[in-house]
């Protein structure tokens, strides 16, 4: 990633799909917002709260540009909490300016050459501009790495964020799109799943209690209201329907 993004975005990704039709692509909820190259157009998607379908052309190669927790909403001008669950061309949001980022894509011979240019295109929009929000990625971090057992969310916060309730939920509502409580179901969820791809066979209900949920019951509950399955459907590929 180049040195001018890193004010904005934590990362980069490629996903380029098969020539041949493919199946509707399950998007569940990270708490996360891309930049993405597209089809010959930026466009941003995120932050999601329920599942989105995705439906890409056959072939079509996405390149995504991943905001730094708190960073989109300076980046894009506009809060987060307007572009929930939305896949929104740039051009929406931003106009003309849209269109003039869009049009220093040159056609290139290769993927890695494209990865590149969208790179120094973006850094070069990006450098100059100080966006990110860093109490709010701070607030990202607790949230992620798991309050203590029994640990009130939102009291837990207004202490170490230092800040009142109503400037707490605008902030976040301003940053991710949603309030603490959905942000923390969000990122349970995911720390679940990353304690499931390194525990192998251990138990469920066990790794449910290390990711902060209450029993397993609660966990499936969670579980479907973010992917639409349950944790043992979700491993084994199968999507919401």
């Amino acid at each position: 990633m180049s040195r001018g993004l890193a004010g904005a975005f934590s990362a980069v990704w490629v996903h380029r799909l098969d020539d041949q039709a493919a199946p509707p692509i399950v998007i569940t909820p990270d708490a996360t917002i891309d930049l993405q190259w597209i089809d010959g157009r930026f466009r941003i998607a995120g932050p999601d709260k329920e599942p989105q379908i995705e439906r890409p052309p056959a072939g079509s190669v996405i390149v995504g540009f991943r905001f730094r927790p708190g960073a989109a909403a300076g980046w894009l001008g506009v809060p987060a909490s307007e572009i929930v669950g939305a896949r929104h061309d740039l051009a929406q949001l931003w106009g003309s300016r849209a269109r003039e980022l869009s049009d220093r894509v040159k056609a290139v011979p290769d993927l890695a050459t494209m990865v590149r240019q969208l790179e120094n295109i973006i850094g070069v929009d990006t450098e100059r501009r100080d966006v990110l929000d860093p109490l709010m990625g701070r607030a990202f971090d607790v949230i992620g790495e798991g309050l203590p057992p029994e640990t009130p969310l939102v009291p837990f916060l207004l202490g170490r964020l230092n800040m009142s309730e109503r400037t707490l939920r605008r902030r976040f509502e301003d940053a991710f799109g949603y309030g603490p409580k959905t942000l923390d179901r969000i990122l349970r969820f995911h720390r679940f799943r990353r304690l499931r791809d390194k525990a192998g066979s251990a138990s469920t209900a066990v790794l449910a209690i290390e990711a902060g949920y209450a029993d397993q019951a609660h966990l499936i509950r969670e579980s479907r209201r973010l992917t639409g399955v349950t944790p043992s459907a979700l491993a084994g590929g199968v999507a919401p329907t």
